[in-house]
């Protein structure tokens, strides 16, 4: 899985930053552009992935070295594996397994539930709308636009005075934007399409007045 900052050239950080910059042209919007790596720790996920390494693990060591031996008429199993290596295998195994989780962050990808994904990219979002000050535009009129990679979620979060202006149908469009150009291999061109979008969108409600100035510096952070 690719990082934020190696999906996006120095080429194409510039290219969103002066779509920002155009479409602040048109609005008294200030649009923020945030692209993160993933938005979870996901800890239960990586544990659930060790458990099932570790058993994985227990179950190849016993079909390796269980065997039989002959004695008279009957055949009796050899036990090679006694309580304290079942023990130290499973207790190996969840360890090496949790691990791999961590530096291999796909392998925990089917132990998390959708629903937990979007709780917290929307965690994150929120965050990072406050961090970024996106919040503290003097007239409420700041929007975030957060993509996380590992979850394939955008979200769309703008303040008091942007959030009465877009529909959900809005944000709609500006989310496919995002994700259509992920999808084809151009992430820069449809994140630049989505911030064309949002002041398009906003142009009618919030248009730019004069003495405007630019609040939030129009620039694309990437968090790995």
């Amino acid at each position: 899985m690719k990082t934020a900052k190696s999906l996006f050239s120095a080429e194409d950080k510039q290219a969103v930053e002066a779509a920002i910059a155009e479409a602040e042209k048109m609005t008294a919007g200030e649009i923020v552009t945030v692209v993160a790596t993933v938005s979870g720790r996901y800890d239960r996920a990586e544990d659930l992935f060790g458990l099932l390494f570790a058993l994985i693990a227990l179950s190849v060591a016993w079909l390796l070295l269980q065997g039989t031996t002959t004695e008279a008429w009957s055949a009796t199993p050899t036990h090679v594996l006694g309580l304290p290596a079942i023990v130290g295998i499973l207790i190996g195994g969840f360890v090496v397994g949790a691990a791999l989780a961590t530096h291999f962050p796909m392998l925990r990808l089917p132990f998390i539930a959708r629903a937990e994904m979007i709780e917290e990219v929307e965690r994150r979002a929120r965050e990072t709308f406050q961090r970024q000050s996106v919040r503290n535009t003097s007239s409420g009129t700041g929007v975030l636009i957060y993509v996380s990679l590992y979850e394939h979620i955008v979200k769309v979060i703008g303040d008091d005075g942007v959030a009465a202006q877009l529909s959900s149908d809005s944000l709609e469009k500006i989310c496919t934007l995002v994700v259509d150009g992920l999808r084809q291999g151009r992430p820069a061109d449809g994140l630049s399409q989505a911030v064309k979008k949002t002041g398009e969108l906003l142009a009618p409600h919030l248009p730019p007045t004069v003495g405007d100035v630019n609040e939030i510096a129009n620039q694309l952070i990437l968090i790995d």
